[in-house]
């Protein structure tokens, strides 16, 4: 992470400076909500995933910097929308947008975002890259649907839940990516690489916060503990756990996911569970061999500082806390 950050520096400023000037409208309140959502300690990642690969690309330009804005302004658009539907309350360990404007002005800001990428990408005059990353808002877009059809669906396979991260998650990564290399004009062997990197990248880092959910501090993570479970989110520890669990634990799983509150109880009992059948370990063990497998997508570019900086993000991604 380090290496990214060092390599990145002026280019993650010239990114909080674009988001400043994107955010300019005669409505204070898309500029109060917007900033105030942009600047509550999100990671980056996708940003610095198109910077860097724009970089390994042999991009030379400056167009880099205004797309790993548009990048972040879809995916926090996605978020403002995403507390709405789950009613959230916090967002990375601060009141959530919705929770202090309300469900309206999120919902509205958020369309604003998605609004404004488009609108900037158009006069980026890349027909690729427009097609990138409208193909992938669509499927972002389907795997919220496809998730809120899955709430509470204790007979979700894994392979139907990777859909839905592939979807909501994943895509998304895997076009900051390919945008990268779009702009570095590689041939479509190093495109479709970079692509694939994300993909497997990005899936992996949905694993990793479906582990956290359930073992992280709130005040380390951002959000309270067993916060999807409350939801009726089945994510992959939980997914393992019923896999091996007996059919007296299975029922009162079921119990329990059909609640509208959990009780301390109630959680501490899934999270027993998950314990017991080591769902975070195998949640994580998942995540790690996505991890090397994206990496080795990478091959198809020479070493350096750029590709050793992609690795080190890449393992970030299986090591944080939050």
């Amino acid at each position: 992470m380090e290496k990214a950050l060092e390599l990145l520096h002026d280019d993650l400023l010239g990114v909080e400076a674009q988001f400043k000037q994107d955010l300019t409208s005669e409505v204070l309140l898309i500029r109060k909500v917007g900033e105030y959502v942009l600047s509550s300690g999100g990671k980056r990642i996708r940003p610095m995933l198109l910077l860097l690969c724009a970089k390994l690309a042999g991009y030379q330009g400056n167009k880099h910097v205004g797309l790993a804005s548009v990048v972040e302004f879809i995916h926090t658009a996605t978020l403002l929308h995403d507390d709405v539907v789950d009613s959230a309350v916090l967002r990375r360990g601060n009141a959530s947008a919705n929770a202090v404007w309300g469900n309206e002005a999120s919902v509205l800001v958020g369309d604003f975002l998605f609004a404004k990428s488009f609108s900037i990408m158009v006069r980026g005059g890349s027909l690729k890259i427009l097609q990138a990353l409208s193909d992938a808002t669509t499927m972002m877009a389907e795997g919220e649907v496809q998730q809120l059809v899955s709430t509470c669906d204790l007979d979700l396979s894994e392979e139907s839940y990777i859909d839905v991260v592939r979807n909501k998650t994943a895509v998304l990564i895997a076009a900051a990516c390919q945008v990268g290399g779009v702009l570095g004009e590689v041939d479509e062997e190093r495109e479709q690489a970079l692509h694939d990197f994300g993909m497997d990248l990005g899936i992996a880092f949905q694993f990793m916060d479906d582990a956290l959910d359930y073992v992280a501090d709130q005040a380390e993570f951002g959000k309270a503990k067993g916060h999807d479970l409350e939801e009726g989110k089945v994510t992959l520890p939980l997914i393992h756990a019923l896999r091996h669990c007996g059919e007296e634990e299975r029922e009162r799983l079921t119990e329990i996911v059909e609640l509208e509150t959990l009780s301390d109880e109630d959680l501490a009992y899934v999270v027993g569970l998950i314990e017991r059948y080591d769902g975070i370990g195998y949640t994580r063990k998942r995540a790690r061999e996505l991890v090397e497998r994206a990496k080795l997508k990478l091959a198809v570019f020479p070493d350096g500082p750029v590709k050793t900086a992609l690795m080190e993000l890449s393992d970030y991604a299986v090591s944080r806390r939050k």
